[in-house]
């Protein structure tokens, strides 16, 4: 499955809501968001209109890696 080339960084926060992410603070540009669920993770997305593929390619993997899912398993929990 490709990474997906036109999400927005708040449609992202958003939808890992599904996952017990919430924001935890914005500093400019970037929404710090953080999770309980599997432990505790902290991820920084940039609020840009759309996420660089790399960027957005480096989020998506940390996430699977903590929730022990694959990217493509999470981009359909997401659906974006």
């Amino acid at each position: 499955m490709k990474i997906p080339r036109d999400v927005l960084g708040a449609e992202l926060v958003k939808s890992l809501k599904v996952l017990g992410y919430r924001t935890v603070r914005q500093r400019g540009s970037h929404i710090s968001i953080a999770t309980e669920m599997d432990g505790p993770n902290k991820e920084v997305i940039p609020n840009h209109s759309p996420i660089k593929t790399g960027t957005l390619s480096a989020i998506l993997k940390s996430i699977s890696t903590h929730h022990g899912m694959s990217v493509e398993e999470l981009l359909r929990k997401l659906d974006i």
